[in-house]
């Protein structure tokens, strides 16, 4: 029989807390949809990183986001899935495939961005949130497709729909999305044990 607290999610919650504590921040501080402020508060931005050594940033970006509706998307996202991964996982195994796929999915933006020379400045918990989706996808993989009240086509179909409109829209870090996707696929790969029935 289940206790209470198999059902408590309190990393994922924390995470959602985090972010949301970091907006409301910055907002009263300034503007979240002004790339220099963003910027001046630990987005990535890749020649701060190779010539200042500011590798912090890979960290600090993922709890940043340009204005309410990029926060809102990424943390109804991470409120729906996080929870299932979490319960899933273990609260530290689910701690570090979060904190993994923030940081690889922006060291994987960083190396993208100084390869093609674009300076662009990113932010936000979205290659986490990728990494989260990926774990899940894996983990629905190990459960036969199923497991509490998610299936794996909608999850992939959600996947695909991300990845679409990420493509359409202009200001989307798709390095991150995808890139995400992979390291949480594979973090749940190496993380993941299935319990026994």
């Amino acid at each position: 029989m289940k206790k209470v607290s198999d059902y408590l999610t309190p990393i994922n919650t924390v995470f959602i807390i985090i972010n949301i504590l970091v907006f409301i921040i910055l907002e009263i501080m300034g503007d979240t949809e002004d790339g220099d402020f963003m910027l001046e508060h630990g987005a990535v931005f890749w020649p701060y990183i190779e010539y200042n050594g500011e590798y912090w940033r890979l960290l600090t970006a993922a709890f940043l986001h340009f204005g309410f509706m990029h926060l809102f998307n990424n943390m109804l996202v991470l409120g729906f899935l996080g929870d299932n991964l979490e319960r899933a996982l273990g609260k530290l195994k689910y701690g570090a495939l979060y904190i993994t796929g923030a940081v690889g999915s922006n060291f994987c933006s960083f190396i993208i961005d100084k390869a093609k020379e674009s300076y662009s400045v990113s932010a936000g918990a979205s290659g986490a949130v990728f990494a989260v989706v990926g774990g899940m996808i894996y983990v629905l993989i190990r459960n036969k497709g199923r497991l509490e009240d998610l299936d794996q086509r909608r999850l992939i179909l959600f996947v695909l729909m991300s990845l679409y409109m990420g493509y359409t829209t202009a200001s989307i870090n798709n390095t991150a999305h995808i890139s995400g996707l992979f390291i949480g696929f594979i973090a749940a790969a190496v993380l993941y044990r299935k319990k026994a029935n």
